[in-house]
């Protein structure tokens, strides 16, 4: 709800544990039972109304039958009906309402999404011995033409550049680049010495050698994870490469972290590249453009022509590949990626991408807090009061003091495994003759019931975090809203 609990140590931990917890299911799909989508529920009873098991019972049995099934499959892919990794006798459920009434505030789990690298890449199988093989095979077989005799040229002596190229300028190039010593000392003795003038030239060299590797599988790589500081802005990007050994590489991981960063600085960037431009999006865009008034107004031949220029620039402005770089803004993201194929040697490609912006799309309630506190001071006022029949003084109770010693040593360690507070946690020992396993379930209770009574309340600050496993082939972006920033921090 606030942002003043979202900076909270005990909200902090919470985000990294959901973030832990949906990497650990791979099979978790949506948050909530609630959030499954209708229509796959509805495609999925179907499936399961014509299974042979199924026509084989009563009819008046089969709709509760399949009911059952559907629920269990639903259980299985909601996150917070999973059994919590760190402690496997609650769910995530548990452990979410737990916090709750440990910060005072409605938490919730927004939204996530889980990459697994390569996941949907065909990868080739590719046997090296027979390959070799048959491209040999294929030479030997190849007819050789008789070529006429030609006269004989005199010996060219190689020339060797004019220009002094210092050790220096070379260090600086190949910082700048990525590219070999060698390249970078023909670059700078073809261009006078001049290092942008170099650059240019291996930037361009770089395309040519990135295009002719283009086509080829790029399943290996990594996911990598930015967030902005202050947890409010959060991007998962996956960027493939053709084999492990480059993908572990200092070059790579450098294009990884600052490809996320460049979509978190990117915030209308949509998709990769134009190619992935939604047809039916633009086919909706090509609609309003042309009943625009403007268009209606020039000559017939040339509206689609102006429409299709229109909508070129607005999928350019929307995809990643088109946008200017955001530490050199001289090249674009497309042109940056080139000149790292050329470096790496192999086909790299940035296949997805999502961004999260906290709260975007929860509204938001105004609250003016004097204007509450009249109002509900008014309503207490005008309420009439009814009177009560008097009752018989009834003696005066003396209060009971714990029988039970508790020590300050099983205190702290109920208030570590719960983070509930200090009296909390000496009424539940008392309560439960010193048993912390038990007291812990007793404050567990009845955080649940503050809990649910919080549940209606707006949570729009919080955090976005991420987890990335270590070798960096699965990754999370998940959003954990708080009600106030103080309980986020």
């Amino acid at each position: 709800e606030t942002d003043f609990v979202a900076r909270g140590e005990i909200f902090q931990q919470l985000v990294q544990d959901i973030a832990m917890q949906i990497a650990a299911n791979p099979d978790v799909e949506f948050v909530s039972t609630a959030d499954a989508d209708p229509a796959w529920v509805a495609k999925e009873k179907e499936i399961e109304m014509g299974k042979e098991d199924i026509l084989s019972k009563p009819e008046n049995i089969r709709e509760k039958m399949v009911e059952g099934r559907l629920a269990k499959t639903i259980k299985e892919k909601a996150l917070l009906e999973q059994d919590f990794i760190k402690d496997t006798d609650k769910t995530v459920q548990e452990y979410l309402k737990e916090t709750v009434a440990s910060c005072g505030e409605n938490l919730q789990i927004r939204r996530f999404v889980r990459y697994n690298l390569g996941e949907g890449i065909e990868k080739k199988d590719v046997n090296f011995a027979e390959e070799v093989a048959q491209q040999t095979k294929v030479k030997e077989d190849a007819p050789v033409e008789a070529k006429p005799e030609a006269a004989p040229e005199p010996a060219k002596v190689e020339e060797t550049p004019t220009v002094a190229v210092s050790a220096k300028d070379v260090k600086a190039l190949r910082d700048q680049t990525g590219a070999g010593m060698m390249d970078c000392k023909k670059a700078l003795a073809e261009n006078d010495g001049d290092i942008e003038a170099a650059a240019e030239f291996l930037r361009k060299k770089g395309m040519a050698s990135a295009d002719k590797k283009a086509g080829r599988v790029a399943a290996e790589g990594a996911v990598a994870s930015y967030i902005h500081p202050g947890s409010r802005i959060g991007v998962l990007v996956e960027v493939n490469s053709e084999t492990d050994f480059v993908a572990r590489g200092e070059i790579f991981q450098q294009l990884v972290q600052d490809i996320a960063m460049q979509i978190a600085a990117n915030p209308d960037v949509e998709f990769v590249s134009t190619a992935d431009a939604d047809p039916a999006w633009v086919a909706k865009e090509k609609e309003i453009e042309m009943g625009k008034e403007d268009i209606l107004s020039k000559p017939e031949n040339i509206r689609e022509k102006m429409v299709e220029g229109r909508l070129a620039k607005t999928i350019k402005e929307k995809a990643l590949l088109e946008q200017d770089f955001i530490k050199d803004t001289d090249k674009t993201v497309q042109e940056y990626l080139k000149e790292t194929v050329a470096s790496c040697g192999e086909n790299l490609q940035i296949r997805r991408f999502v961004r999260y912006n906290l709260g975007e799309g929860i509204e938001k309630k105004d609250v003016n807090f004097a204007e509450e506190v009249a109002q509900q001071t008014k309503v207490k006022e005008d309420a009439p009061v009814e009177a009560k029949p008097e009752a018989a003084p009834e003696p005066a109770k003396v209060e009971e003091t714990p029988t039970v010693a508790v020590s300050a040593k099983d205190v702290k360690a109920l208030r570590d495994q719960t983070g509930a507070g200090m009296m909390d946690c000496k009424k539940a020992l008392a309560e439960n003759d010193g048993d912390i396993e038990a007291a812990a379930e007793f404050l567990r209770k009845k955080g649940m019931a503050s809990a649910d009574k919080k549940a209606g309340r707006v949570a729009a600050e919080g955090a976005v975090a991420s987890y990335i496993h270590p070798g960096s082939r699965i990754g999370v972006l998940v959003e954990v809203n708080s009600e106030t920033d103080f309980v986020a921090r």
